[in-house]
């Protein structure tokens, strides 16, 4: 009994050395503070986009980012894309970032791949958009809906005067002389799910 025992107390001790010296090889790149705080410095430096505060637009951009072996952020690429400005949006916060403290993997600064949501929502509960206040909006609007590419009026005879914002899949800037509008500031196709 003596022997297992201290076979055991071998093994177990052995088992915790080479999980510390594994511990020790790889360390993953931390932004200062911890997520917490990168939570923190995206929320404090996060701009929601004119044109998606004007539809509503909630959902989340997944950006693919480097940490250098310096710490520095770069290579920032939008991955899922919402449109409405959101994807330039999240990689200008991203990529002003301040220097992470880099990853090491047996004792050497690499480079190391990461994906982080970046969250975009209005402030408040989600409401649904009003179909005047996109006729009123200094943007203009065309609807692609289930195959279809309809204007704010076609649309509305299928929406209603409203429509809820989490029903739109992507927001993207529009070039089609067919639905050109001179008056405004730039045309967004709203692709609904």
């Amino acid at each position: 009994m003596k022997h297992t025992k201290l076979y055991l107390n071998i093994l177990l001790f052995i088992t915790l050395t080479a999980f510390k010296v594994h511990a020790q090889e790889e360390v993953q790149p931390s932004f200062p503070g911890g997520m917490p705080e990168f939570s923190k410095y995206i929320l404090k430096n996060l701009k929601y986009p004119d044109v998606a505060a004007v539809v509503g637009l909630t959902g989340k951009v997944n950006v693919n980012f480097v940490v250098e072996k310096d710490g520095s952020v770069v290579d920032v690429k939008p991955m899922k894309c919402l449109g409405a400005g959101c994807e330039s949006e999240a990689v200008r916060v991203i990529a002003m970032s301040p220097k992470w403290s880099p990853g090491i993997l047996y004792g050497k600064n690499v480079r190391v791949m990461y994906t982080i949501p970046v969250s975009f929502a209005p402030n408040g509960p989600s409401k649904p958009t009003e179909l005047d206040k996109l006729r009123k909006s200094k943007y203009g609007f065309v609807f692609y809906i289930k195959g279809n590419t309809y204007t704010i009026n076609e649309a509305e005879n299928l929406l209603g005067k409203s429509f809820d914002p989490t029903a739109i899949e992507t927001v993207e800037a529009y070039d089609n002389s067919k639905y050109a509008m001179p008056d405004k500031k730039g045309v967004y196709l709203i692709v609904m799910k």
